[in-house]
């Protein structure tokens, strides 16, 4: 092949007249060259700085200026170091309360009252026969072991175990209310279904306010129990709307309001209804103070779905033991009651101090548990006619003795008022003359005003320390006035029973307003509320809130 010639025009390319390459810019390399190294080209003149003269900072303040920025910056990382370890510290004790939660599921425990099984002190609870203890452990059947104060309480024995209640102080065999309360504290750190136990009979003295402090913001189902005790002819409708408007008061959020009767199993199917609708695969508890009723309720639950799951029918052979003493159950105890994920767990009762039962020996405990439907108990005592004995002087300036626990002086007030009591019939209802009262008590405390029962605990009763004045006035004609209920024992209504109409009054004494004087155990509550619609004339009185439409929605719904 002939070569090719290439010609290169270079008048096409400007060459400037001297050219400069620089070693660091040339990709090849190159022979030295003779020549010198051109001069250095001279730096640019220094621009003028800013606040140079009289008015520019000097080093003392540069310095102090570093050092504030310094220590603010040392401030902000020690803050965000703080912040940083108490978070670790919370996720630390919360992991660590979880982890107790798990390993006391994993320990061995009575059926019956969810205590942890021993074979070391035989007055303890969850005490089992060393040879019991070690055959069922050999053959894995723990968590069918019956404790020995479970079988006790199971016969009728009334066996405290929380110490400071049922009128003992405590001792090495006792649990302390602080410890049954802490464990419940992990329900608050998981994810469960609350199911919040009330005792109607007393509704202001069981309903846990702090339920939140425990429960955390899990969901709640809110269950009325024992409302076969309500007087007969009583309408539920009124009951129920009365709950709900007393929830709405207390700001509690629940999902819905389920009024219950464990022994007639009223309302229970609605109530498992509602737990299968919001369970969605967790964990539910049953969660009340103490004696409300919880062990009876997982009961009645237990035997309605045994009909439609066989786990549930598995699980009645082994069910928490029923007691009136408080504190029966004693840690949570697991129930294997849902088919496709889930558990149903006891809870131990929250001791309250302002209840009768943190003061009345454990003896006198079943007085306070009325045993069938309440009838309401009139005085002044009406008459077959219609009228009221003693009508000329009313109730003023008697004292009533319900039991040797509350005293109640009528001061002043219409002569026509009305106290009606609703409680356990077992307490002997007293009236004497208010000059009277001191000594009346002083003698017969122990023998016809019971509990306590005998002069040997009325020698150690603290006796009625705690006095508080009320002043109620009637608003209405029709109707009780408002209730005054008595924590962990019932409730008296208060009624200007035959009030004129227009509200003329004879005498100028006899005012429409009623002054008393409650005297209670020094820890007990007395609690001032709406009157509890019950009784056959209760739907003539009881009036509905009058609610938008907006403030119906957001209300919970009540089922029974």
């Amino acid at each position: 092949m002939a070569p090719v010639s290439h010609t290169l025009s270079l008048s096409l390319i400007p060459f400037p007249k001297t050219l400069t390459l620089k070693p660091s810019l040339c990709a090849f390399p190159c022979r030295a060259s003779s020549s010198p190294p051109p001069p250095a080209p001279s730096p640019p003149p220094a621009a003028e700085s800013e606040g140079a003269g009289p008015a520019a900072p000097t080093r003392g303040e540069v310095f102090l200026e570093m050092q504030r920025s310094s220590a603010a910056a040392a401030q902000i990382m020690k803050d965000y170091k703080r912040q940083e370890d108490y978070r670790e510290r919370k996720k630390k004790r919360k992991e660590k309360k979880l982890v107790r939660a798990k390993m006391a599921s994993n320990v061995a425990c009575c059926y019956g009252c969810g205590a942890p099984l021993q074979i070391e002190e035989r007055d303890a609870p969850g005490f089992v026969e060393p040879e019991t203890y070690e055959l069922k452990k050999r053959h894995h059947q723990l968590k069918t072991v019956l404790c020995g104060r479970c079988r006790l309480l199971s016969h009728g024995h009334m066996i405290t175990a929380v110490g400071g209640h049922g009128g003992y102080p405590g001792g090495k065999q006792f649990i302390s209310a602080e410890e049954l309360r802490e464990k419940l504290s992990h329900l608050r750190h998981d994810k469960f279904l609350i199911v919040k136990l009330v005792d109607i009979v007393d509704f202001n003295g069981s309903f846990l306010s702090r339920v939140r402090d425990l429960a955390g913001g899990n969901p709640i189902i809110l269950i009325i129990t024992k409302v076969d005790l309500l007087p007969r002819d009583t309408d539920l409708n009124c009951v129920g709307d009365w709950v709900v408007e007393a929830v709405v008061r207390k700001k509690l959020n629940v999902l819905s309001v389920h009024l219950t009767s464990s022994k007639s199993l009223v309302g229970i199917t609605g109530v498992i209804s509602a737990i299968q609708n919001e369970k969605k695969g967790r964990d539910v508890y049953i969660l009340g103070s103490a004696n409300v009723g919880k062990s009876a309720f997982i009961s009645a639950l237990l035997k309605t779905m045994a009909k439609n799951d066989p786990a549930a029918e598995a699980a009645q052979k082994y069910k928490p033991i029923q007691s009136a003493v408080p504190g029966t159950t004693l840690g949570p105890i697991q129930i294997e009651a849902f088919v496709g994920g889930g558990k149903l767990y006891d809870t131990p009762g929250v001791h309250l101090h302002h209840r009768q039962a943190a003061v009345v020996h454990a003896n006198d405990l079943p007085a306070l548990a009325p045993q069938s439907r309440l009838k309401p108990r009139y005085y002044p005592v009406p008459t077959v006619n219609g009228l009221t004995r003693d009508a000329n002087n009313g109730l003023n300036g008697c004292s009533l003795f319900w039991g040797g626990l509350v005293r109640i002086d009528v001061i002043k007030g219409p002569k026509t008022t009305r106290l009606t009591f609703y409680g356990p019939r077992r307490l002997q209802i007293s009236t004497v003359s208010s000059n009277e009262a001191d000594d009346f008590y002083q003698r017969e405390v122990g023998l016809t005003l019971m509990p306590p029962t005998g002069k040997d605990r009325a020698e150690t009763w603290p006796g009625l320390e705690a006095v508080r004045q009320l002043q109620i006035k009637y608003t209405k004609k029709n109707g009780p006035a408002c209730d005054i209920a008595i924590s962990g024992l019932g409730w008296i209504s208060v009624e200007p029973f035959g009030l004129p109409a227009g509200g003329d009054y004879d005498d100028e004494e006899d005012t429409g307003e009623l002054h008393l004087a409650v005297h209670v155990p020094k820890p007990v509550e007395v609690f001032m509320r709406p009157p509890l619609p019950v009784g056959k004339g209760a739907e003539s009185w009881y009036q509905y809130a009058e609610l938008s439409e907006k403030e119906e929605e957001s209300r919970p719904k009540w089922f029974y």
